[in-house]
C-alpha cells in the first residue's frame, strides 16, 4: 500500500506539515517495495476554498491508501472518505517518523475531522 505524508520536502528527515488541504506537498511511500517520490501541491496552495477536497482528489491520484497529516477540514475528511483513503493525524513528527509509526500500527484512523474548513 502507498501512504501520502503532508510535507514541505521529499526528505525523511522534513517535518509533517500540519495541514492537508494546503501542505506544500506529499511524500508518497510504498509500504511493499520502499519506494518514495514527492508530488508538490502548490495547485492548492493559494485556492481561497476547496484546497482540502483538490488536495484528496490529488492524493487519490498517486494511489494511496492512507494519509497522514496534522488536521484535516470537514470537506478534505470527506472526500478522503469517498475515495477510500484512510486518514491518520499525527503531531510533531518528521516523515520518517510517521512511516515507522504507521508500519508499527501506533496510529490512529481519525473518525471525524479536527478542524473547521477554512484554517
Amino acid at each position: 500500500m502507498k501512504i501520502a505524508i503532508t510535507t514541505e520536502k521529499a526528505s525523511l528527515d522534513s517535518p509533517l506539515d500540519p495541514r492537508f488541504g494546503r501542505a506544500a506537498g506529499f511524500f508518497v511511500h510504498d509500504m511493499e517495495s520502499g519506494e518514495s517520490t514527492f508530488a508538490a501541491n502548490t495547485q492548492n496552495l493559494s485556492l481561497p476554498q476547496g484546497a482540502g477536497i483538490q488536495s484528496a482528489q490529488t492524493v487519490a491520484g498517486l494511489g494511496v491508501g492512507a494519509v497522514i497529516t496534522g488536521h484535516v477540514g470537514p470537506k478534505a475528511f470527506s472526500a478522503l472518505q469517498r475515495g477510500g483513503i484512510a486518514i491518520y493525524l499525527a503531531q510533531d513528527v518528521t516523515v520518517g517518523q510517521a512511516i515507522e509509526a504507521f508500519r508499527a500500527g501506533t496510529l490512529t484512523p481519525a473518525g471525524a475531522a479536527d478542524k473547521d474548513g477554512h484554517w
